[in-house]
């Protein structure tokens, strides 16, 4: 199966189709837009889009002590790994090597959704999410992505609200 798109009926990632429908969602396929250009990075797609990066939702993967987790974030946002350790009760987080992103989630870095993974991980999403009325996060390519609002977001990630994104100076 290759990352560059899904079936003639969608863009989407055929895995992240198929998750859609599980959930009972299979509508919000017609949502998902493609873009000639990756969309890999939140600037990225937030360019395409036309929208701020804030409302992009980046799915990013840690290992806290050796077991991924997976870290919603707003696009304008990084996350404090420190934050993201005291969280968990961890000893050591770290990001996960592009290899465990894969071999956790079934998507490659720059296309990773906010659910619909080949693996059940925890999922932490930073509350800053909720500031936006509808977010736009990855499809499973870096090429496509799709609109919700971030409640329902987190609610199909099974997330747990958390406040885990850095402090500006």
């Amino acid at each position: 199966m290759s990352d560059s798109g899904g079936t003639p009926d969608t863009p989407a990632h055929p895995r992240f189709v198929e998750a859609l429908r599980d959930l009972g969602i299979d509508d919000l396929v017609g949502e998902v837009r493609s873009f000639p250009d990756a969309t890999r990075t939140a600037a990225e797609a937030a360019a395409a889009i036309g929208c701020g990066l804030g409302e992009i939702v980046k799915s990013l993967v840690f290992e806290a002590d050796g077991v991924p987790v997976l870290v919603l974030m707003d696009g304008a946002s990084r996350v404090d790994v420190e934050r993201v350790r005291q969280e968990l009760g961890a000893g050591k987080v770290t990001r996960a090597r592009a290899d465990l992103v894969r071999e956790t989630t079934g998507y490659a870095i720059g296309g990773v959704p906010p659910f619909g993974h080949r693996t059940r991980t925890r999922v932490l999403a930073d509350r800053g999410l909720l500031d936006h009325d509808v977010v736009w996060a990855a499809a499973g390519t870096p090429h496509t992505v799709f609109p919700m609002d971030p409640k329902s977001v987190v609610a199909y990630a099974d997330g747990t609200l958390v406040d885990v994104r850095e402090r500006m100076a």
